[in-house]
């Protein structure tokens, strides 16, 4: 049952380094005069540190090791 978690964390981590960051975008109303409306959209970035990747990549590793035994 190890092995697979092993490789789930393993591809997670890798795609955490590639993948960089998570964006979102929001939208809000800035205008409102009757039927005169503006809205504002603004995107947003949630930045995952490459550290966390290495780390859920060393993980990953680790547990597929510890597998084979």
């Amino acid at each position: 049952m190890k092995k697979p978690v092993g490789l789930i964390l393993t591809i997670l981590g890798l795609i955490i380094m590639i993948w960089g960051a998570y964006g979102f975008t929001t939208r809000e109303k800035v205008l409102d005069i009757g039927p005169i409306e503006a809205t504002k959209e603004t995107t947003h970035r949630l930045p995952y540190a490459p550290i966390m990747g290495g780390i859920v990549i060393v993980g990953g590793v680790a547990v597929l090791m510890s597998a084979r035994h």
